[in-house]
């Protein structure tokens, strides 16, 4: 095993807490520093690792810890990011990578100036439906992949503590769970170019889309089609179906992995006991491997930069 890796978390909301939560099972992560604006989310997090410091800022998390977990919203993310590789901290980043593609494309040539370890929590890139759909040579020819989110009411129940994921400035369902699939996408097919977007938002500007579809396409035109959509009664929704002239793959719900090869979709293994915790586990696994300048399977800064770039597009909408 190596070293421990003395650890500090800006952003403690559902996010940071359960990160946090998983690095204390971890034996390569040691939670040193906690911050958080929120003194509910500080004493939350406190009781997940009472070993840890609260804070009282986030330069003094940056200064007295090696590795710096980015959990808070996207637009303090890059001042936290470029003071931690300044410094030459690793760095790792909740997804989006930013709003701002401008911005975002000079954290990317700072983070690789600086050469420090840095990675982004697209928490698919470690999982073993990734692993699984990537390494089959016999699915045939590629023919696309579908992405289907839907969902009663965003942000969801549990996420109500994030305010601004309702807002558009820099929530929503398409930065926050379509950009995901997109990342997924991008790895089994290659780099995505957006051909026409639809978003729809309600009446209320400052608010973030209710509707999305979009269709991107790799540069022979293999098609990712994308569908999402908020309201009704009906549950969450989150599925992601790669076609094959073989066999295609559907995912559900980020884990559940299942084939079929023309009839219908059957479980492929048996489906993890709790899979949240297995692919958080397996994220800190390669995490670990990331800082020690190990090849890895996480998402690099220049692919979350890539997704970024189709995301916001299908935001201001295209085509």
């Amino acid at each position: 095993m190596s070293k421990q890796h003395r650890t500090g978390i800006i952003g403690l909301g559902i996010m940071g807490r359960r990160m946090l939560e998983h690095m204390v099972l971890h034996a390569a992560f040691a939670p040193v520093l906690l911050w958080d604006p929120s003194p509910n989310a500080c004493r939350a997090a406190a009781g997940l690792c009472p070993q840890a410091q609260i804070a009282g800022s986030p330069d003094e998390v940056i200064a007295g810890a090696e590795l710096i977990y980015l959990a808070c919203p996207p637009v303090p993310r890059k001042a936290y990011a470029l003071t931690a590789s300044a410094a030459g901290k690793a760095v790792f980043l909740e997804k989006p990578l930013g709003i701002d593609v401008g911005e975002s494309r000079q954290l990317v040539e700072r983070l690789a100036a600086d050469g420090v370890p840095a990675a982004v929590n697209f928490t698919q890139a470690a999982g073993e439906a990734l692993a699984q759909i990537a390494g089959d040579e016999d699915m045939g020819a590629p023919c696309g992949i579908d992405i289907i989110v839907t969902y009663p009411k965003w942000p969801r129940a549990w996420q109500a503590d994030a305010d601004w994921l309702r807002f558009a400035a820099e929530g929503g369902f398409t930065r926050e769970v379509i950009s995901h699939f997109v990342f997924f996408a991008a790895r089994v097919l290659g780099p995505l170019s957006l051909i026409w977007a639809q978003p729809g938002y309600p009446a209320d500007g400052a608010l973030c889309e209710t509707h999305m579809a979009a269709r991107l396409e790799t540069a022979g035109g293999v098609p990712v089609s994308v569908f999402g959509s908020v309201g009704g009664a009906q549950p969450d929704r989150q599925e992601l179906t790669v076609k094959g002239t073989v066999r295609s793959y559907r995912v559900s719900e980020f884990y559940m992995l299942s084939a079929s090869d023309g009839g219908p979709f059957t479980n492929v293994g048996e489906p993890p006991g709790e899979p949240r915790a297995v692919s958080l586990k397996a994220q800190l696994d390669e995490l670990d491997k990331a800082i020690g300048g190990h090849d890895h399977k996480l998402a690099t800064p220049a692919e979350a930069l890539h997704v970024q770039q189709l995301i916001e597009a299908m935001l201001k909408g295209h085509g």
